[in-house]
């Protein structure tokens, strides 16, 4: 089976890719970046997700193109930063310090809100929703989550995003501080890639 991938972020794919059988070959949309985005304005990981894959399955007559929506969720903030996660600094215009990265940015004004909170109240997830369109018609939705806590200060240098404070009780480390053979088992895309694969076969 192949499957059009509506991104080329090299991360995902290779989340994707770990968790694929050899008879599921992955191939990133072709000409995706000359194709405008659609506005990501669902409240909801699986809308945006929906939404992309029914946008461009369109320009991808009769093939099957997944699209995924991912972020961290924090129960002490209600779900926040959620579908905003990759953007959660820029939406509240927090730019200290001014050199920092976005990531840097995004992690320190996480921490800003949870500023009083233990750890013992700092459950959060990552959650990954995954949609499989073809000629704009929805065929499966697939969901992976990691469960884990935020930590009061980042540790590890590997990753990106929220993975430095992201603390996974069991291994007693972040996800910035796991290999990436060991990350790839805790993969919130790879679960979610995992489901849609089992959703579709029901499907096809």
């Amino acid at each position: 089976m192949n499957l059009f991938v509506a991104t080329t972020n090299p991360g995902k794919l290779r989340d994707f890719s770990a968790t694929a059988s050899p008879q599921i070959t992955l191939t990133p949309l072709p000409s995706l970046n000359q194709i405008p985005a659609p506005a990501e304005d669902e409240p909801t990981f699986e809308g945006n997700a929906r939404l992309k894959a029914i946008f461009y399955s369109r320009h991808a007559p009769g093939e099957i193109v997944i699209a995924d929506d991912s972020g961290l969720e924090v129960d002490a903030l209600h779900g926040a930063p959620g579908v905003r996660s990759a953007r959660y600094a820029d939406d509240h215009h927090f730019n200290d310090p001014a050199n920092a990265t976005t990531d840097e940015r995004n992690n320190l004004y996480l921490l800003s809100n949870l500023t009083g909170i233990p750890l013992t109240e700092r459950s959060a997830r990552y959650h990954c929703v995954l949609a499989a369109a073809r000629n704009g018609h929805i065929l499966a939705i697939g969901h992976g989550a990691v469960e884990g806590e935020i930590l009061p200060a980042p540790r590890g240098t590997e990753g990106f995003g929220y993975d430095p404070l992201f603390y996974l009780p069991a291994q007693n480390k972040t996800m910035a501080e796991l290999d990436l053979t060991t990350k790839l088992t805790f993969s919130h895309r790879g679960r979610a890639f995992a489901a849609i694969l089992d959703a579709l076969s029901a499907e096809l």
